[in-house]
């Protein structure tokens, strides 16, 4: 995919300069899938800057103003700068907020409302604000269950599952990791967990193996490890994040075979 990057870039580029502006969505989603993957391949800077493209793209649609604040909160959270990720996904998610609270509202406004302010709660992690953090996160679950489980409205993969997940991520940050491995233990049970996008899956399987890495148990570090790499190979052999806590577990003496081999594909050990 990051060999395409530069040319898809170019041509909806192209594309987009000679229309209307129709196309403009399109060239906002190009933008937040290059700065989603440049960011986890650890290219923050590139990656926020292609969040920053995005939002300038949008400029004047509050709905892809908002789906490019996702990456934007990302960009920023990676290259360190939280404070900048809570202060941005917070505006932007009360800006497309339903403005009455008891209002339905529509799932996708929902669904970019409870998104950012899940990027939000895990930057305020980043900043040990753990009372912040439960506060969004229990937000954002208030309007994960007017979405449901099983959508992707804007490719955000939200509802109750994501918030579940998200609150794993959140204790893995803020330190504690037996809290993340009984999150994920208990969410991954549920049927709901099959209706995420695989890439989310195993985003989530490589954060399980870091949290059981901190607690001591490489075997079931190495056994997520094997199960995110089934579902998306890339998210576990090109993601820098991946590749170490893979790498971690390798060295362990009671690491799985399978990891070994997998380590030693890679270089890794």
């Amino acid at each position: 995919m990051i060999a395409v990057l530069p040319g898809l870039l170019a041509g909806v580029q192209r594309v987009v300069a000679n229309d209307s502006g129709w196309c403009r969505p399109l060239l906002v989603e190009v933008y937040r899938v290059a700065a989603a993957l440049l960011t986890k391949l650890g290219e923050v800077d590139l990656g926020w800057l292609a969040a920053d493209r995005a939002m300038a793209a949008a400029t004047g649609h509050p709905g892809m103003v908002a789906a490019a604040a996702v990456q934007l909160g990302q960009a920023l959270r990676a290259s360190g700068r939280a404070r900048a990720a809570l202060s941005t996904t917070l505006a932007a998610a009360y800006q497309i907020a339903p403005p009455n609270p008891d209002d339905d509202g529509s799932p996708a406004a929902w669904s970019l409302c409870g998104t950012l302010l899940v990027q939000a709660a895990l930057a305020a992690t980043c900043r040990g604000e753990n009372h912040t953090a439960a506060k969004l996160l229990d937000e954002a679950a208030g309007m994960a269950v007017r979405v449901g489980d099983g959508h992707d409205h804007h490719r955000t993969a939200f509802g109750p599952m994501a918030v579940a997940l998200a609150r794993a991520a959140a204790a893995l940050n803020l330190g504690d990791a037996s809290e993340a491995i009984t999150w994920h233990e208990k969410t991954t049970a549920r049927d709901a967990w099959q209706w995420l996008p695989i890439e989310h899956r195993a985003s989530h399987l490589v954060d399980a193996a870091h949290a059981y890495v901190r607690v001591g148990d490489p075997i079931s570090a190495g056994r997520v490890l094997v199960d995110a790499d089934r579902m998306a190979p890339a998210e576990v052999r090109q993601r820098p994040a991946a590749r170490e806590v893979l790498a971690q577990v390798a060295r362990d003496p009671h690491a799985p075979t399978t990891i070994i081999q997998l380590a030693v594909t890679l270089g890794l050990s």
